[in-house]
């Protein structure tokens, strides 16, 4: 089968697991079963790695910087006036929590300490698998925050339900 093909391939899969999370009503659905059925097939071994065109991971940042972007309006700065405080104290703790975590994980377990530390780190599985590629070591950084990302999606909403109780419609 043609590079062109195995490309397909993936993102039919992609497409196909997207659409199939849709269904299941957790947040970030759409990545996440992206994410799984274009993993499912790579981790099958059947299909060469994708060869995508010169140009897409640019483009692909540039689409990820914007969709996070428009989500930045007036509404969240007149908020962020008010939980500054919060929003510093939280982004110092789990970058922190993030440190001690991949030192953890490379000195106690002998992982590649950048893959350690990438993979502990907050953010995005978009954002860091890319900042992991940067650093040639892409996929364990996606694999290892593809796991955090599921488990949190599976386990974080029951447990604020029973933390907090059902959520109280808007209006």
């Amino acid at each position: 089968m043609s590079a062109p093909l195995h490309l397909l391939a993936y993102l039919l899969a992609g497409l196909g697991g997207g659409l199939l999370a849709l269904r299941t009503g957790i947040p970030a659905a759409p990545l996440a079963g992206a994410l799984l059925g274009a993993g499912l097939v790579s981790l099958s071994g059947r299909l060469d790695l994708a060869q995508w065109p010169l140009g897409t991971r640019t483009a692909l940042e540039i689409g990820i910087g914007t969709v996070i972007g428009t989500s930045l309006t007036s509404a969240a700065l007149t908020e962020l006036r008010q939980l500054w405080k919060p929003a510093l104290l939280i982004t110092l703790t789990l970058i922190a929590a993030g440190l001690l975590v991949g030192l953890l994980c490379s000195r106690l377990l002998g992982m590649d300490p950048l893959v350690a530390l990438l993979g502990a780190a907050p953010g995005g599985i978009s954002g860091m698998s890319l900042v992991g590629a940067e650093f040639g070591v892409g996929a364990s950084v996606a694999a290892l925050h593809a796991v955090r990302l599921i488990t949190v999606l599976l386990v974080l909403p029951i447990t604020v339900r029973l933390l907090v109780g059902p959520a109280t419609p808007p209006g």
